[in-house]
C-alpha cells in the first residue's frame, strides 16, 4: 500500500486470524519499529532520500529535455503522452514525511543545525514536486489530521520553499546547538551521505539553491540578477562544495539502468540532441565531454535515438546507437548522484550577471563553468583546454550569448532534474531542438499530469488537469 503523506496506518492484514485476541489493540508500541530513532539515523536516512528522489525526477525529465530517448517508437515519456508518475509523487512525499519527522525531533533537542539541514532537504523536496506537477499539498499535508490534504498554489509552493532556505540558513548560524552535526571528538559524521556533517557545507548548498530559484524565475518581472547574484557569492567555489551522494545499497540507479540494457530491458539510450551536440554534429566542434558520458558504439562513432522514433535499422542488440555508460564517472556503480554542483553555479552567475548588463563577469563565469564541469566529468587538462581555446567557445566578452551559456549548463545539468526547468524558461531554444516525433502535444512539455495515484485517493483537492503544454506559474513570461 502506497500512501502520500504522514498517517498512521493500521497493518491490515495483522488483523486477519485475531478472533477473539482483545490484547491486541493493547498494543502502544509497534515492537518491529524503532519508536524513538536518534537524529544521525534520519540523517542518514533523508540525505539518501534526497539524492534517490532527484534521480527519480531525472529518470522521466531527462527524456524531456532529450538527454534520454525511448528505444522504442512513440515511447509515453517521449511523446509527451499522459504518463503515470505515482511511484515518484510517493517516493518525493515520503522523503518529506521523514525530514518532517528529522525537523520536530531536532526542534524538541534545541538541535539548530539539524533543523537546518532537515529544512534544506525539505526544501528541495517540495522544489521537486512543484517544478514537476505545479499546486502541490504541503502547508497541510504532514499535520496528521487528514488523509486528504488540501493543495498550496505554484506560487506559495515555490515561495515556501525558498523559506525554508531561508530558515534553513538562520538555524545553521545559531552558535548554540545542542546537539551538532559533528559529534565533539570527531572530525566528520558518516551518517550525512552528503556533506558529512559539515555545516559551512550545507550553507553554502541552501546558498545554491537559492540562487538557483532566484535565477529560475528570469521570466518574472520581479526577477532580479543582484540577489542571485548575492546568493550565488555565499554557494560554492570549487567542485569539492558540490551536494552529492555515493552511498547504494547495491549501486548507483543510472549504472543499474546501463546494466539492464546489456540484459535487453532497453533503457537509458541516448537522445540524438543530446550525442549530436557533443559529436560536432550541431556546433561543429567536438566536446570531449562526450567520451566521459557514453561509448562508441560498434561503428566506432557516437550516435543517438530520435525521441519518439527509437532504433532504427537494428534489433536492439547490435549496439549500433549509444547509451547512458558504465564507464563514465557520472553513470558508474560508484558514480556519485549530483544534487547541484559548483559548475552549474558558475552558469547560474554567468546568466545573471548577463542579464545584470556585467559581461566581463559573465564570462569569465561562463568560461570557469566549461572548465568546472571538464573537471567534473574527469577530462583530460590538454583536452579541456582545446575545447576552450576554440574560437566558438572562447568568443570574448563581447560575443557573449545567452544562447552560449545555455548551450554550456545545458551539458553540465546532464541527468540533473534542473536542467528541464532550464529548457522551459529558454522555450527549448537549443539549437536543433525538435519536438519529438509522434508527439501527443503541438508544442513542447511544460508540466506533468498528477499522478493515478494521488487523484484516486485525493481526487477533491487535485486541481483541474490542464494540457501538459501549460506552463507553470513562473514559465510565463
Amino acid at each position: 500500500m502506497k500512501f502520500n503523506y504522514k498517517v498512521v496506518i493500521p497493518v491490515l492484514t495483522l488483523l486477519i486470524g485475531l478472533g477473539g485476541c482483545k490484547d491486541y489493540f493493547d498494543l502502544k508500541e509497534n515492537p518491529n519499529l524503532i519508536s524513538n530513532p536518534p537524529l544521525n539515523s534520519f540523517l542518514t536516512t533523508t540525505t539518501q532520500k534526497t539524492a534517490l528522489n532527484s534521480q527519480r525526477v531525472a529518470g522521466f525529465t531527462s527524456y524531456f529535455v532529450q538527454y534520454l530517448a525511448s528505444p522504442g517508437t512513440a515511447g509515453s515519456t517521449d511523446t509527451y503522452q499522459i504518463t503515470d508518475y505515482t511511484g515518484t509523487w510517493d517516493a518525493v512525499y515520503f522523503g518529506m514525511a521523514d525530514l518532517y519527522d528529522l525537523k520536530k525531533k531536532a526542534q524538541e533537542q534545541s538541535a539548530s543545525e539539524y533543523v537546518g539541514v532537515a529544512d534544506i532537504m525539505l526544501s528541495y523536496h517540495l522544489s521537486l514536486i512543484g517544478d514537476v506537477f505545479g499546486a502541490a499539498p504541503f502547508t497541510d499535508a504532514f499535520t496528521g489530521s487528514t488523509l486528504t490534504p488540501k493543495y498550496d498554489s505554484e506560487e506559495t509552493v515555490y515561495n515556501t520553499a525558498l523559506n525554508l532556505l531561508n530558515e534553513g540558513i538562520a538555524e545553521l548560524a545559531k552558535p548554540d546547538s545542542k546537539v551538532q552535526l559533528i559529534p565533539e571528538g570527531q572530525s566528520t559524521n558518516a551518517n550525512d551521505l552528503i556533506h558529512k556533517g559539515s555545516k559551512d557545507a550545507w550553507t553554502k548548498t541552501a546558498y545554491a539553491l537559492k540562487a538557483r530559484m532566484l535565477n529560475k524565475v528570469s521570466r518574472k518581472s520581479t526577477y532580479k540578477p543582484a540577489d542571485v547574484l548575492d546568493a550565488v557569492s555565499k554557494s560554492y567555489t570549487s567542485n569539492a562544495d558540490d551536494a552529492q551522494m555515493s552511498s547504494f545499497q547495491l549501486r548507483n540507479p543510472w549504472a543499474q539502468v546501463a546494466r539492464d540494457n546489456t540484459n535487453l530491458l532497453l533503457d537509458g539510450w541516448l537522445s540524438d540532441q543530446l550525442v549530436n551536440h557533443l559529436n560536432g554534429t550541431t556546433y561543429g566542434i567536438v566536446d570531449p565531454r562526450i567520451a566521459k558520458i557514453t561509448d562508441k558504439t560498434v561503428n566506432n562513432d557516437y550516435k543517438g535515438t530520435r525521441n519518439g522514433q527509437g532504433n532504427v535499422g537494428g534489433n536492439n542488440t547490435t549496439k549500433d546507437e549509444s547509451y547512458i555508460s558504465l564507464n563514465s564517472p557520472l553513470t558508474g556503480d560508484a558514480s556519485p548522484l549530483l544534487i547541484v554542483t559548483n559548475a552549474e553555479m558558475r552558469f547560474v552567475e554567468a546568466e545573471a550577471a548577463f542579464r545584470a548588463g556585467n559581461k566581463a563577469r559573465a564570462y569569465t563565469a561562463y568560461l570557469d563553468g566549461i572548465r568546472a564541469n571538464m573537471d567534473k566529468y574527469g577530462v583530460d587538462a590538454a583536452a579541456r583546454d582545446a575545447y576552450i581555446a576554440n574560437p566558438a567557445v572562447s568568443v570574448g566578452a563581447g560575443a557573449l550569448t545567452l544562447d552560449l551559456i545555455f548551450k554550456e549548463k545545458y551539458v553540465a545539468t546532464y541527468l540533473n532534474p534542473e536542467a528541464w526547468n532550464d529548457a522551459r524558461r529558454y522555450d527549448y531554444q537549443y539549437k536543433g531542438f525538435r519536438l519529438p516525433l509522434n508527439a501527443a502535444l503541438p508544442t513542447f512539455i511544460r508540466r506533468a499530469a498528477y499522478p493515478n495515484g494521488e487523484t484516486t485517493k485525493n481526487g477533491a483537492n487535485v486541481p483541474t488537469e490542464v494540457v501538459l503544454s501549460t506552463p507553470l506559474w513562473w514559465d510565463k513570461p
